[in-house]
């Protein structure tokens, strides 16, 4: 790796054995949501293992947040390729997810199969009212950080109304507030969101790859090689959708989920809970391939994982297949393979959901390697990053009103009002933002609420 001896003794280079048996206990502990995951690798990589300098995992972080798709799950994809080229970067990103989705698949069938039993219902009507409360604590998280100008506030609140009330696409939204922080940039800059500061320049640790490490030799930007990343990538998937499409025919859902993956692979920017409403909208109320209760129960299977948040691809891919299947060939008998269809349906919508995301990396790395400590959020991105703030509040509220109004959010607010539920919610999000507890724990809880209620009649 061509880094400089430190004078700790540490090596100077990172055998690839030690990181391949990293890259999958981290892909099976990354509990946590993003904030979780990339505290992890912070903890393990910089301050443990010392493998990277913190100004070095500080410059990979920026640049993923920029891009659209999971930050941590690129974040580990970007470390995995500076430290040992392209087969470094796939095997990291790819095992921080595989852990994930075998875990999912399984998950996923024991739901089809027992999700209607009466016990099961009511720990899933808990779990649902700790989903919501999730939402709402993302949003409270996000927006401390966020919404720091009038801007801010305004392109947060804008989104919200778009979505909520007046039902605008989801890349509409975006594209919006990539068009309004374009032009304040021009008019008002210091109304845009601030970019994050600048790191510490306090001495550090010695690391393998430290501040001064020259970047290895597939790290360095060359046009021929960013043409043969963004070539094989092109053709990754020109060949997976093309025999989709050939094998099912375009209308078929295998090959829906996979155009619509891709799409969202594109322009979720902001993290996971930024991507729900899009999918939400599209999965849910357009191609109707799972239910509003299903999508929250599915997120809870999610929160509930290791492996990043957006894993609930996985799940809607599974259920939207399943579901082709039990219509193919009829409710009963169907068995393993209606299972096993399932199953591919999962593997479909994460492979075109997490294909952009290794070609972001590995097309963009070496150009941000040759300018570090140059780079910073650009204005379209931080008003993204604002109405994002708005996005995940109309989540909160679909999820609330799902919850509140057992006939249907659509039913009215004249309808019988789950306040039972409504109360696990304010609980479990106060327990989340003023207590402190961990989500694992949250969610625990909320199932026994739900369990008991049930038990004792309640609700």
């Amino acid at each position: 790796m061509h880094a400089r001896p430190a004078p700790n003794n540490l090596p100077t280079a990172v055998p690839f054995g030690a990181a391949l048996r990293f890259w999958l206990k981290l892909g099976c502990i990354s509990f946590g949501g993003p904030a979780g995951q990339i505290a992890i690798m912070h903890r393990e990589l910089v301050e443990q293992r010392r493998w990277i300098s913190e100004r070095r995992f500080l410059h990979a972080l920026n640049f993923c947040m920029l891009l659209p798709g999971p930050e941590a799950q690129q974040l580990a994809t970007y470390i995995g390729w500076l430290l040992h080229g392209t087969r470094g970067g796939i095997v990291a990103g790819a095992l921080f997810v595989l852990p994930s989705l075998l875990l999912l698949i399984v998950l996923s069938a024991a739901y089809l199969a027992w999700g209607q039993l009466p016990w099961v219902a009511a720990l899933f009507h808990g779990i649902k009212a700790a989903v919501a409360a999730i939402v709402l604590h993302a949003m409270w998280r996000l927006g401390g950080k966020t919404l720091t100008t009038p801007l801010a506030w305004a392109l947060a609140g804008g989104s919200f109304v778009a979505l909520a009330w007046w039902k605008w696409p989801f890349p509409a939204v975006v594209l919006g507030a990539g068009a309004v922080g374009w032009l304040a940039a021009r008019v008002a800059p210091g109304q845009l969101v601030p970019p994050v500061a600048a790191p510490s320049a306090a001495a550090e640790s010695a690391a393998v790859m430290g501040d001064d490490t020259p970047a290895p030799p597939h790290a360095r930007f060359s046009r021929p090689g960013l043409a043969r990343v963004l070539l094989a990538g092109a053709l990754a998937w020109l060949l997976s959708m093309g025999g989709l499409t050939a094998w099912q025919g375009l209308d078929a859902t295998l090959t829906q989920v996979g155009w619509f993956f891709s799409k969202a692979a594109l322009i979720t920017f902001g993290g996971a809970y930024a991507v729900l409403p899009y999918v939400n909208q599209a999965a849910v109320q357009q191609h109707q391939w799972l239910t509003a209760a299903q999508m929250m129960d599915g997120l809870a299977l999610g929160e509930t994982t290791p492996g990043p948040l957006i894993m609930i691809v996985a799940f809607v891919g599974q259920l939207a297949a399943t579901a082709e299947a039990m219509r193919a060939c009829g409710v009963n008998g169907c068995g393993a393979w209606a299972l096993g269809w399932g199953a591919l349906g999962a593997l479909v919508a994460t492979w075109f959901t997490f294909l952009p995301s290794f070609v972001f990396i590995l097309a963009g790395g070496p150009l941000v390697e040759s300018t570090r400590g140059k780079l910073g959020f650009t204005a379209p991105l931080a008003a993204i990053t604002a109405a994002v703030v708005g996005v995940i509040g109309s989540l909160a509220l679909f999820f609330v009103a799902n919850l509140a109004l057992p006939s249907g959010a659509g039913a009215g607010w004249d309808s019988k009002i789950d306040w039972a539920a409504l109360a696990l919610v304010a609980a479990a999000t106060f327990a989340l933002v003023r207590l402190k507890w961990g989500v694992i724990r949250v969610i625990a809880l909320c199932a026994l609420a739900g369990g008991a209620w049930r038990w004792f009649g309640v609700g």
